[in-house]
């Protein structure tokens, strides 16, 4: 049996949903979110001071943390795990920045740490990069077009055409928030349709 007695009163719940989670509870996955989405975010915006910045480093460091649920360990508190995740996240974020790495968003991060990308500018790529580049790209846009029609419209806006959160909101006709949400729910089945098709690697 796991000992988890080192752990505060909170953690230990944390626990409780983990391990719901990894078992497939979706709600379990939504209360771990509610509970740190907030305190994410405003370390995100402090890091990068730009709010959708924020918003996207937010939304991958639960969609990293969710894709690697299974690798939690109770030696330590989960918001630990979870801010270390969104820390890096945005230290990755802010370095690629300041060197001028030309991408929509700091992409899609995979189990093994690889930062896939969903565009392929970039100044800096030789031609075998080019090349490596350019086929991720291919990937994601074939992982992009078996998402369901909502999710897919939203995430080709987002990503391919660059549009803000705003803006996709005022093209669709739909709450700033439902736009949020969906993107993070697109972002997730993408993070898992990823994660299947490296196993069929």
């Amino acid at each position: 049996m796991v000992d988890v007695e080192h752990l505060s009163d909170k953690a230990k719940q944390d626990f409780i949903l983990v391990e719901s989670a990894k078992r497939g509870d979706q709600s379990a996955y939504a209360e771990l979110m509610d509970r740190y989405r907030d305190s994410i975010y405003y370390m995100m915006l402090k890091m990068v001071k730009n709010q959708d910045d924020a918003d996207d480093l937010t939304i991958e460091a639960f969609g990293k943390a969710f894709s690697r649920i299974d690798q939690y360990s109770p030696s330590f508190a989960f918001s630990t795990w979870l801010f270390k995740i969104a820390s890096n996240n945005s230290i990755d974020f802010i370095r690629k920045k300041r060197v001028k790495v030309t991408s929509m968003d700091t992409g899609m991060t995979t189990d093994d740490g690889e930062t896939i990308f969903f565009d392929a500018r970039s100044n800096t790529l030789d031609p075998e990069q080019t090349i490596i580049h350019g086929q991720k790209v291919i990937h994601m846009r074939m992982l992009v077009s078996k998402l369901k029609p909502r999710y897919r419209e939203l995430v080709e806006k987002r990503y391919f055409e660059e549009l803000s959160y705003e803006e996709i909101a005022e093209e669709l006709n739909l709450p700033l928030g439902t736009v949020k949400a969906q993107l993070f729910r697109a972002r997730d089945f993408l993070a898992n349709m990823m994660d299947k098709m490296k196993e069929d690697i």
